[in-house]
Protein backbone atom coordinates (compact mmCIF):
# COMPACT_ATOMS: atom_id res chain seq x y z
CA UNK A 1 0.00 0.00 0.00
CA UNK A 2 1.29 3.19 -1.26
CA UNK A 3 0.63 6.20 0.74
CA UNK A 4 0.53 10.25 -0.26
CA UNK A 5 2.76 13.28 1.07
CA UNK A 6 -0.69 14.31 2.16
CA UNK A 7 -2.27 10.94 3.66
CA UNK A 8 0.66 10.66 5.83
CA UNK A 9 0.43 14.26 6.65
CA UNK A 10 -2.93 14.00 7.92
CA UNK A 11 -2.91 10.66 9.29
CA UNK A 12 0.39 12.48 11.72
CA UNK A 13 -1.66 15.52 12.57
CA UNK A 14 -4.47 13.23 13.83
CA UNK A 15 -2.14 11.28 15.59
CA UNK A 16 -0.74 14.64 17.78
CA UNK A 17 -3.07 15.45 20.35
CA UNK A 18 -4.86 18.72 20.95
CA UNK A 19 -7.08 19.50 23.92
CA UNK A 20 -10.36 17.96 22.68
CA UNK A 21 -8.69 15.19 21.71
CA UNK A 22 -6.40 14.37 24.43
CA UNK A 23 -8.20 11.41 25.94
CA UNK A 24 -7.84 9.38 22.51
CA UNK A 25 -3.96 10.41 22.18
CA UNK A 26 -3.99 8.74 25.89
CA UNK A 27 -5.56 5.79 24.63
CA UNK A 28 -3.26 5.42 21.33
CA UNK A 29 -0.21 6.13 23.70
CA UNK A 30 -1.48 3.19 25.98
CA UNK A 31 -1.84 1.03 23.10
CA UNK A 32 1.32 1.58 21.57
CA UNK A 33 3.25 1.19 25.32
CA UNK A 34 1.33 -2.12 25.46
CA UNK A 35 2.67 -3.29 22.79
CA UNK A 36 6.17 -2.76 22.97
CA UNK A 37 5.92 -4.16 26.60
CA UNK A 38 4.24 -7.01 25.04
CA UNK A 39 6.68 -7.71 22.16
CA UNK A 40 9.48 -7.13 24.49
CA UNK A 41 8.39 -9.39 27.33
CA UNK A 42 8.01 -12.32 24.78
CA UNK A 43 11.19 -11.76 23.21
CA UNK A 44 12.80 -12.21 26.97
CA UNK A 45 10.68 -14.88 28.36
CA UNK A 46 11.55 -16.94 24.97
CA UNK A 47 15.33 -16.48 25.28
CA UNK A 48 15.02 -16.98 28.53
CA UNK A 49 13.14 -20.39 28.05
CA UNK A 50 15.26 -21.36 25.01
CA UNK A 51 18.77 -20.25 26.91
CA UNK A 52 17.54 -22.64 30.21
CA UNK A 53 16.87 -25.73 27.69
CA UNK A 54 20.59 -25.40 25.87
CA UNK A 55 22.28 -24.89 29.04
CA UNK A 56 21.00 -27.73 30.70
CA UNK A 57 21.02 -30.12 27.33
CA UNK A 58 24.62 -28.91 27.22
CA UNK A 59 25.47 -29.73 31.06
CA UNK A 60 22.99 -33.27 30.50
CA UNK A 61 24.92 -34.41 27.21
CA UNK A 62 28.24 -33.31 28.62
CA UNK A 63 28.58 -34.89 31.77
CA UNK A 64 26.49 -38.48 30.98
CA UNK A 65 26.79 -39.84 27.80
CA UNK A 66 24.13 -39.55 24.81
CA UNK A 67 23.36 -42.93 24.65
CA UNK A 68 23.95 -45.77 27.99
CA UNK A 69 24.14 -49.48 27.56
CA UNK A 70 23.34 -50.96 30.53
CA UNK A 71 22.74 -54.92 31.70
CA UNK A 72 19.02 -56.09 32.49
CA UNK A 73 20.20 -57.04 35.82
CA UNK A 74 22.76 -56.16 38.02
CA UNK A 75 26.85 -55.04 36.25
CA UNK A 76 27.77 -55.24 32.67
CA UNK A 77 30.38 -57.88 32.52
CA UNK A 78 32.45 -58.81 29.82
CA UNK A 79 31.83 -55.49 28.19
CA UNK A 80 35.30 -55.30 26.26
CA UNK A 81 33.72 -56.94 22.98
CA UNK A 82 30.14 -54.40 23.25
CA UNK A 83 32.28 -51.24 23.06
CA UNK A 84 33.93 -52.55 20.64
CA UNK A 85 30.90 -53.19 18.14
CA UNK A 86 29.78 -49.98 19.67
CA UNK A 87 33.17 -47.83 18.39
CA UNK A 88 32.21 -49.31 15.34
CA UNK A 89 29.19 -47.54 14.41
CA UNK A 90 29.15 -44.84 12.02
CA UNK A 91 28.44 -41.30 14.30
CA UNK A 92 29.83 -42.98 17.20
CA UNK A 93 32.63 -40.58 18.87
CA UNK A 94 33.32 -42.66 21.83
CA UNK A 95 32.07 -45.49 23.79
CA UNK A 96 33.29 -44.66 27.95
CA UNK A 97 33.06 -47.70 30.40
CA UNK A 98 31.45 -46.33 33.77
CA UNK A 99 31.09 -47.15 37.39
CA UNK A 100 28.03 -45.57 38.38
CA UNK A 101 26.64 -46.02 42.50
CA UNK A 102 26.00 -44.22 45.72
CA UNK A 103 27.64 -43.47 48.39
CA UNK A 104 27.67 -41.51 51.80
CA UNK A 105 30.60 -38.74 52.06
CA UNK A 106 32.24 -37.70 55.75
CA UNK A 107 34.59 -35.10 55.73
CA UNK A 108 35.04 -32.63 58.76
CA UNK A 109 32.62 -33.99 61.05
CA UNK A 110 29.83 -33.18 58.39
CA UNK A 111 28.52 -36.44 56.02
CA UNK A 112 26.03 -35.95 52.91
CA UNK A 113 25.19 -38.28 50.19
CA UNK A 114 26.61 -38.10 47.07
CA UNK A 115 26.47 -39.75 43.51
CA UNK A 116 29.97 -41.42 42.63
CA UNK A 117 30.89 -41.71 38.84
CA UNK A 118 33.92 -43.92 38.24
CA UNK A 119 35.18 -43.19 34.39
CA UNK A 120 39.22 -43.69 32.93
CA UNK A 121 40.96 -40.43 33.82
CA UNK A 122 41.70 -40.09 30.03
CA UNK A 123 37.75 -39.88 29.76
CA UNK A 124 37.24 -36.87 31.82
CA UNK A 125 39.91 -34.65 30.82
CA UNK A 126 38.45 -35.12 27.07
CA UNK A 127 34.62 -33.65 28.52
CA UNK A 128 34.86 -30.34 28.17
CA UNK A 129 31.71 -29.45 30.42
CA UNK A 130 34.18 -30.80 33.33
CA UNK A 131 37.76 -30.35 32.17
CA UNK A 132 37.41 -26.27 30.91
CA UNK A 133 35.67 -25.74 34.29
CA UNK A 134 37.83 -26.86 36.95
CA UNK A 135 38.16 -23.71 39.92
CA UNK A 136 40.48 -25.38 42.09
CA UNK A 137 43.21 -28.01 41.42
CA UNK A 138 43.99 -30.26 38.37
CA UNK A 139 42.65 -32.87 36.34
CA UNK A 140 46.49 -34.12 35.67
CA UNK A 141 46.69 -35.35 39.32
CA UNK A 142 43.04 -36.92 38.61
CA UNK A 143 44.38 -40.71 39.06
CA UNK A 144 44.67 -43.69 41.46
CA UNK A 145 43.20 -42.78 44.72
CA UNK A 146 42.40 -39.06 44.25
CA UNK A 147 38.68 -38.14 43.08
CA UNK A 148 37.13 -34.84 41.64
CA UNK A 149 34.24 -33.05 43.45
CA UNK A 150 31.76 -30.25 43.03
CA UNK A 151 32.82 -26.95 44.36
CA UNK A 152 29.37 -26.85 46.13
CA UNK A 153 30.08 -30.15 47.98
CA UNK A 154 33.33 -28.87 49.07
CA UNK A 155 31.63 -25.23 50.65
CA UNK A 156 29.49 -27.44 52.33
CA UNK A 157 31.39 -29.78 53.61
CA UNK A 158 34.51 -27.42 54.26
CA UNK A 159 37.26 -28.99 51.85
CA UNK A 160 39.72 -27.75 49.59
CA UNK A 161 42.50 -29.39 47.12
CA UNK A 162 44.61 -32.02 49.12
CA UNK A 163 41.79 -32.49 51.84
CA UNK A 164 40.89 -36.31 52.12
CA UNK A 165 36.73 -37.13 52.06
CA UNK A 166 35.83 -40.71 53.14
CA UNK A 167 33.68 -42.80 51.50
CA UNK A 168 30.91 -45.31 52.93
CA UNK A 169 29.52 -47.89 50.57
CA UNK A 170 25.81 -49.42 51.02
CA UNK A 171 27.27 -52.77 50.37
CA UNK A 172 28.97 -53.43 53.58
CA UNK A 173 31.26 -56.59 54.49
CA UNK A 174 29.77 -59.64 56.61
CA UNK A 175 31.72 -60.38 59.44
CA UNK A 176 30.74 -62.38 62.73
CA UNK A 177 29.13 -59.73 64.41
CA UNK A 178 26.89 -58.85 61.21
CA UNK A 179 27.87 -56.72 58.06
CA UNK A 180 30.79 -54.01 58.45
CA UNK A 181 30.30 -50.56 56.61
CA UNK A 182 33.16 -50.45 53.76
CA UNK A 183 34.96 -47.34 54.07
CA UNK A 184 37.79 -45.87 51.83
CA UNK A 185 39.62 -42.33 52.03
CA UNK A 186 40.64 -40.82 49.00
CA UNK A 187 41.96 -37.85 48.43
CA UNK A 188 40.77 -34.27 46.22
CA UNK A 189 42.75 -33.54 43.18
CA UNK A 190 40.13 -31.11 42.06
CA UNK A 191 36.90 -29.46 42.55
CA UNK A 192 34.63 -28.38 39.37
CA UNK A 193 31.84 -25.74 38.54
CA UNK A 194 30.09 -26.96 35.60
CA UNK A 195 27.66 -24.46 37.17
CA UNK A 196 24.61 -26.91 37.23
CA UNK A 197 23.48 -26.92 41.10
CA UNK A 198 22.66 -31.28 41.08
CA UNK A 199 26.13 -31.97 39.64
CA UNK A 200 28.61 -29.42 41.78
CA UNK A 201 26.59 -30.37 45.34
CA UNK A 202 26.08 -34.08 44.82
CA UNK A 203 28.62 -35.85 42.20
CA UNK A 204 31.93 -37.28 42.59
CA UNK A 205 33.75 -38.40 39.71
CA UNK A 206 36.51 -41.12 40.96
CA UNK A 207 38.88 -43.08 38.43
CA UNK A 208 37.29 -46.64 36.94
CA UNK A 209 39.61 -48.49 38.57
CA UNK A 210 39.07 -47.34 41.70
CA UNK A 211 35.37 -46.92 41.55
CA UNK A 212 35.56 -50.63 40.21
CA UNK A 213 37.85 -51.83 43.78
CA UNK A 214 35.34 -49.86 46.09
CA UNK A 215 32.07 -50.99 44.42
CA UNK A 216 33.65 -54.85 44.58
CA UNK A 217 33.29 -55.21 40.53
CA UNK A 218 37.30 -55.96 39.34
CA UNK A 219 35.76 -57.19 36.03
CA UNK A 220 31.96 -55.33 35.71
CA UNK A 221 31.08 -51.94 34.90
CA UNK A 222 27.63 -50.49 35.73
CA UNK A 223 27.05 -48.96 32.15
CA UNK A 224 28.45 -47.90 28.97
CA UNK A 225 28.54 -44.27 28.36
CA UNK A 226 28.02 -43.63 24.25
CA UNK A 227 28.83 -40.64 22.79
CA UNK A 228 27.73 -39.56 19.40
CA UNK A 229 28.40 -36.80 16.41
CA UNK A 230 24.57 -35.36 16.52
CA UNK A 231 23.40 -35.87 20.10
CA UNK A 232 19.99 -34.16 19.03
CA UNK A 233 19.59 -36.46 16.37
CA UNK A 234 20.27 -39.67 18.88
CA UNK A 235 17.09 -41.27 17.78
CA UNK A 236 18.73 -42.29 14.37
CA UNK A 237 21.32 -43.93 16.14
CA UNK A 238 18.78 -45.70 18.00
CA UNK A 239 18.90 -49.17 15.74
CA UNK A 240 22.34 -49.36 14.80
CA UNK A 241 23.15 -49.01 18.52
CA UNK A 242 20.53 -51.57 19.68
CA UNK A 243 22.03 -53.79 16.43
CA UNK A 244 25.51 -53.59 17.53
CA UNK A 245 25.08 -53.83 21.16
CA UNK A 246 23.15 -57.44 21.18
CA UNK A 247 19.80 -58.52 22.75
CA UNK A 248 21.58 -59.57 26.23
CA UNK A 249 21.99 -55.35 27.47
CA UNK A 250 19.38 -52.73 27.26
CA UNK A 251 20.09 -48.97 25.57
CA UNK A 252 18.71 -46.16 26.89
CA UNK A 253 19.34 -42.39 25.24
CA UNK A 254 19.04 -38.94 26.99
CA UNK A 255 15.77 -38.44 25.85
CA UNK A 256 14.39 -41.21 27.67
CA UNK A 257 16.14 -40.83 31.08
CA UNK A 258 15.32 -36.93 31.01
CA UNK A 259 11.98 -37.13 28.56
CA UNK A 260 10.13 -35.92 31.63
CA UNK A 261 11.93 -32.65 32.11
CA UNK A 262 12.03 -31.39 28.47
CA UNK A 263 8.73 -32.28 28.30
CA UNK A 264 8.35 -30.33 31.15
CA UNK A 265 10.38 -27.54 30.03
CA UNK A 266 8.30 -27.42 26.53
CA UNK A 267 4.82 -27.14 27.92
CA UNK A 268 6.21 -24.57 30.13
CA UNK A 269 7.58 -22.48 27.23
CA UNK A 270 4.63 -22.81 25.04
CA UNK A 271 1.84 -21.87 27.91
CA UNK A 272 4.00 -18.59 28.44
CA UNK A 273 4.04 -17.78 24.60
CA UNK A 274 0.35 -17.83 24.61
CA UNK A 275 -0.09 -16.28 27.59
CA UNK A 276 2.15 -13.27 27.11
CA UNK A 277 0.61 -13.03 23.36
CA UNK A 278 -2.75 -11.68 24.95
CA UNK A 279 -0.84 -8.69 26.41
CA UNK A 280 -0.35 -8.02 22.59
CA UNK A 281 -3.77 -8.93 22.03
CA UNK A 282 -4.67 -6.76 24.39
CA UNK A 283 -3.07 -3.88 23.15
CA UNK A 284 -4.54 -4.23 19.48
CA UNK A 285 -7.91 -3.71 20.75
CA UNK A 286 -6.86 -0.72 22.40
CA UNK A 287 -5.77 0.44 19.15
CA UNK A 288 -9.51 -0.46 17.92
CA UNK A 289 -11.05 1.48 19.81
CA UNK A 290 -9.07 4.74 20.10
CA UNK A 291 -8.90 4.78 16.52
CA UNK A 292 -12.80 3.99 16.42
CA UNK A 293 -12.83 6.97 18.72
CA UNK A 294 -11.47 9.06 16.49
CA UNK A 295 -12.97 8.54 13.62
CA UNK A 296 -16.44 9.71 15.10
CA UNK A 297 -14.71 12.74 16.82
CA UNK A 298 -13.23 13.96 13.04
CA UNK A 299 -16.28 13.14 11.19
CA UNK A 300 -16.79 16.80 10.15
CA UNK A 301 -13.26 16.49 9.08
CA UNK A 302 -14.19 13.55 6.85
CA UNK A 303 -16.94 15.32 4.90
CA UNK A 304 -14.53 18.03 4.37
CA UNK A 305 -12.41 16.03 2.82
CA UNK A 306 -14.91 13.98 1.19
CA UNK A 307 -15.87 17.26 -0.17
CA UNK A 308 -12.65 18.67 -1.13
CA UNK A 309 -12.57 15.70 -3.56
CA UNK A 310 -10.71 13.04 -1.27
CA UNK A 311 -12.03 9.65 -2.32
CA UNK A 312 -12.74 7.05 -0.17
CA UNK A 313 -9.57 5.04 -0.59
CA UNK A 314 -7.45 8.28 0.59
CA UNK A 315 -9.35 8.72 3.67
CA UNK A 316 -9.01 4.71 4.31
CA UNK A 317 -5.27 5.11 4.18
CA UNK A 318 -5.09 8.03 5.83
CA UNK A 319 -6.93 6.20 9.05
CA UNK A 320 -5.05 2.72 8.32
CA UNK A 321 -1.72 4.62 8.69
CA UNK A 322 -2.61 6.68 11.63
CA UNK A 323 -3.32 2.92 13.38
CA UNK A 324 -0.68 1.11 11.93
CA UNK A 325 1.72 3.71 13.29
CA UNK A 326 0.75 2.82 16.64
CA UNK A 327 1.43 -0.79 15.85
CA UNK A 328 4.86 -0.26 13.95
CA UNK A 329 6.58 2.06 16.82
CA UNK A 330 5.44 0.08 18.92
CA UNK A 331 6.84 -3.29 17.91
CA UNK A 332 9.94 -1.37 16.79
CA UNK A 333 10.61 -0.43 20.45
CA UNK A 334 9.32 -3.74 21.99
CA UNK A 335 12.46 -5.26 19.83
CA UNK A 336 15.10 -2.63 20.96
CA UNK A 337 14.08 -3.14 24.51
CA UNK A 338 13.68 -6.90 24.23
CA UNK A 339 16.89 -7.90 22.52
CA UNK A 340 18.52 -5.62 24.41
CA UNK A 341 17.52 -6.88 28.16
CA UNK A 342 17.97 -10.20 27.00
CA UNK A 343 21.59 -9.65 25.77
CA UNK A 344 22.18 -8.29 29.30
CA UNK A 345 20.21 -10.41 30.96
CA UNK A 346 22.54 -11.64 33.37
CA UNK A 347 24.41 -8.37 34.32
CA UNK A 348 20.39 -7.05 35.01
CA UNK A 349 20.29 -10.02 37.21
CA UNK A 350 23.35 -9.28 39.20
CA UNK A 351 22.48 -4.96 39.66
CA UNK A 352 19.09 -6.23 40.67
CA UNK A 353 20.33 -8.36 43.78
CA UNK A 354 22.78 -6.17 44.31
CA UNK A 355 20.14 -2.74 44.73
CA UNK A 356 17.68 -5.03 46.70
CA UNK A 357 20.17 -7.38 48.63
CA UNK A 358 17.59 -9.90 47.94
CA UNK A 359 18.64 -13.35 45.34
CA UNK A 360 16.28 -13.36 42.49
CA UNK A 361 17.85 -16.55 40.83
CA UNK A 362 18.65 -19.31 43.37
CA UNK A 363 20.21 -22.20 41.71
CA UNK A 364 18.85 -25.04 44.00
CA UNK A 365 15.82 -24.15 42.65
CA UNK A 366 16.76 -23.20 38.68
CA UNK A 367 19.64 -25.90 38.62
CA UNK A 368 21.72 -23.20 36.87
CA UNK A 369 24.11 -20.59 38.91
CA UNK A 370 23.56 -17.79 35.94
CA UNK A 371 20.46 -16.86 34.25
CA UNK A 372 20.70 -17.80 30.60
CA UNK A 373 19.06 -16.10 27.52
CA UNK A 374 19.46 -17.37 23.97
CA UNK A 375 18.05 -15.41 21.39
CA UNK A 376 16.42 -17.21 18.44
CA UNK A 377 15.96 -14.78 15.75
CA UNK A 378 13.35 -17.17 13.76
CA UNK A 379 11.47 -16.55 16.85
CA UNK A 380 11.93 -13.11 17.64
CA UNK A 381 10.46 -12.33 13.58
CA UNK A 382 7.69 -14.52 14.23
CA UNK A 383 6.74 -12.24 17.23
CA UNK A 384 7.41 -9.01 15.36
CA UNK A 385 5.24 -10.32 12.70
CA UNK A 386 2.40 -11.13 15.00
CA UNK A 387 2.56 -8.25 16.79
CA UNK A 388 2.43 -5.81 13.35
CA UNK A 389 -0.43 -8.26 11.62
CA UNK A 390 -2.45 -7.71 15.07
CA UNK A 391 -1.76 -3.87 14.93
CA UNK A 392 -2.52 -4.12 11.12
CA UNK A 393 -5.73 -5.83 11.49
CA UNK A 394 -6.86 -3.65 14.70
CA UNK A 395 -7.16 -0.92 12.09
CA UNK A 396 -8.57 -2.62 9.28
CA UNK A 397 -12.47 -2.04 10.47
CA UNK A 398 -12.27 1.50 12.14
CA UNK A 399 -10.33 2.89 8.72
CA UNK A 400 -12.95 1.13 6.32
CA UNK A 401 -15.91 2.78 9.03
CA UNK A 402 -14.31 6.03 8.10
CA UNK A 403 -13.95 5.47 4.34
CA UNK A 404 -18.25 4.37 4.62
CA UNK A 405 -19.38 7.89 6.42
CA UNK A 406 -21.07 9.65 4.07
CA UNK A 407 -20.23 13.25 4.00
CA UNK A 408 -23.62 14.49 4.05
CA UNK A 409 -25.05 12.54 7.20
CA UNK A 410 -21.76 13.63 8.95
CA UNK A 411 -21.91 17.30 8.29
CA UNK A 412 -25.69 17.30 9.13
CA UNK A 413 -25.32 15.63 12.23
CA UNK A 414 -21.67 15.82 12.91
Amino acid sequence: MIFSAFERMVAMRYLRARRQEGFISVIAGFSLLGIALGVATLIIVMSVMNGFRSELLGRVLGLGGHASVTAFQGPLTDYGPVAERLRAVPGVTSVTPSVEAQALVTAQGAASGAVIRGIPPEALRARPVVADRIAVGSLDAFEEDRVAIGIRMAQRLGLRVGDSLTLISPQGTPSAFGTVPRMRSYEIAAIFDVGMFEYDSNFIFMPLEAAQTFFRLPDAVTNLEVMVETPREIRAYREPLSDAAGGQVRLLDWQDTNASFFNALQVERNVMFLILTLIILVAAFNIISSMIMLVKDKGRDIAILRTMGATRGMVLRIFFLSGASIGLVGTTAGLVLGVAFADNIEAIRQFLQGLTGTELFSAEIYFLSRLPAEIDWGEVVQVVAMALGLSFGATVYPAWRAAALDPVEALRYG
